[in-house]
């Protein structure tokens, strides 16, 4: 495929696609209150699952997802992706009770899960070595604009409209990106490389479900609880039987010794450091603005805005240094450390422009760190496996992101109230971010790192792709 088929119109239809995907990890965070006094009656539980089944749904499966689309099509991975989104959506928006409610959530999750990695893949394989940098610096931009958006899609909709109406606008919006995408995008070599692996896929999804669920539920039912200590137990037996599998298959989800590269180990850790600091800060800041500094949704939902100015215009500076990833990773990841923890000392006499300036420092290393970490990722995989490579790097951003929120509530857990657990809080999550950045720079050895030309997974090398003109398209 020529790079310039990666016209503009592809391009902003893609980054469209995974921004919609991404506004809804954030966007019901700010309708909690809304949604406990609803008619529904939620208890505090279904609520709680109501934010999380689509993390949960939507991390468990970016593997498999990503795979599927590179074996059977990445448009049509991504044209199906969007039709689950709208089906969950719609789910949602006339649920009658939790439980469809949840249900619904769960569904739109499959559908990122669908969406996240066949955009990605489309990416790689339409941009070429050249423009790959580039392209992933939208990518990556559209993913910070999707949290924005969930943010301030949220909060209007809990300050003028209603839960019901932030779901049902989803709907029309999926068609809409369906319809592009079918028109705009066009079809990519597929990997002709074996069969669909059910079983790997099963193991890996449970296993990494399981320990979703002791993540995300380990603040409220305590992390030595005997219903947390199953569900890790169950994810590492879950998640070394598919190791096991996958070493032993003839053609497995994917090679587990891909990880035997420290590169590749390095840049997985640092999407999971950004991503974990950066939604303790989105778990944090909604309660600050709106508890301690009496905003409103709405104005809670625009507050953050700042946080998009850097990922806005700091990956056009990062692409240029592409060559250089690690200075450029360390950097970019040690500013939302000091970010964090110049937050943590945030109260309410804090004026705005002043906790905003430490917004624009967290927003300056997220533009500067993650597109290059989302190319790491990539180009250590052969291009046949951008969407695996995609899977992988997406799913570290949402377990990051759930880890991220336990860590967070949990330390909060431990005061008397927000007011006085939330500089604790963020001194945690930024000390920790600051930790993994150190293991991440000394991971992260330019010679481990593949050429962008030609990647390769290492110890275990697929087999050559067979000439453009003769594979199947999809």
């Amino acid at each position: 495929m020529p790079a310039h088929a990666l016209t503009r119109p592809v391009l902003l239809t893609l980054c469209a696609c995974v921004l919609v995907a991404q506004s809804m990890v954030a966007a019901v965070n700010l309708l909690i209150p809304q949604l406990s006094s609803s008619g529904l009656h939620p208890s505090h539980t279904e609520i709680l699952w109501t934010v999380d089944a689509y993390v949960i749904v939507f991390a468990g499966l970016l593997v498999p997802a990503g795979a599927l689309g590179d074996r059977h099509g990445r448009k049509g991975a991504l044209l199906a992706g969007l039709a689950l989104f709208a089906a969950g959506a719609a789910t949602s928006a006339l649920a009658p009770g939790p439980a469809l409610l949840i249900a619904g959530r769960g569904l739109s999750g499959a559908g990122a899960a669908l969406i996240t990695p066949a955009t990605m893949s489309i990416l790689v394989h339409l941009a070429g070595p050249e423009r790959r940098a580039r392209a992933m610096a939208s990518w990556t931009l559209a993913i910070g604009l999707g949290g924005m958006a969930g943010n301030l899609g949220g909060g209007l909709a809990g300050q003028y409209l209603s839960w019901r109406a932030l779901f049902a606008a989803m709907v029309p919006l999926a068609a809409v990106l369906a319809a592009t995408v079918a028109v705009t995008t066009p079809r990519t070599a597929r990997s002709a490389q074996g069969s669909p692996d059910p079983a790997g896929t099963l193991l890996l999804t449970a296993g990494l479900v399981a320990v979703l669920f002791g993540i995300i539920e380990g603040p409220d039912h305590g992390w030595t609880s005997a219903r947390i200590l199953t569900a890790f137990t169950a994810g590492a037996l879950l998640l070394a039987g598919f190791t096991g599998h996958a070493l032993r298959a003839r053609a497995p989800l994917f090679d587990p010794r891909v990880f035997r590269s420290a590169g590749l180990r390095a840049t997985v850790l640092g999407l999971a450091t950004g991503f974990f600091g950066l939604f303790a800060l989105f778990f944090v800041n909604s309660q600050y603005l709106q508890q301690v500094k009496g905003y409103g949704p709405a104005v809670t939902g625009v507050a953050i805005v700042p946080l998009i100015v850097g990922m806005a215009l700091v990956p056009r500076f990062a692409a240029r240094w592409s060559a250089r990833p690690r200075p450029v990773v360390g950097t970019g990841l040690a500013l939302i450390g000091l970010g964090l923890l110049a937050a943590s000392t945030a109260d309410a006499h804090t004026p705005y422009p002043l906790y905003a300036c430490w917004l624009l420092v967290i927003s300056a290393g997220t533009g500067l760190a993650m597109p290059a970490l989302t190319l790491g990722v990539v180009v250590s995989l052969p291009a046949h496996q951008a969407g695996l490579g995609s899977g992988l790097g997406t799913s570290a951003r949402e377990t990051g992101a759930a880890l991220g929120v336990a860590v967070a509530g949990t330390a909060l857990a431990g005061h008397a109230d927000f007011a006085s657990g939330m500089g604790p809080a963020l001194r945690v999550v930024g000390l920790t971010v600051l930790a993994a950045t150190a293991l991440v720079v000394i991971g992260h050895r330019p010679s481990d790192r593949p050429s962008r030309t030609a990647p390769a997974a290492p110890a275990a090398p697929a087999a050559p792709a067979a000439p453009a003109a003769r594979e199947p398209v999809a």
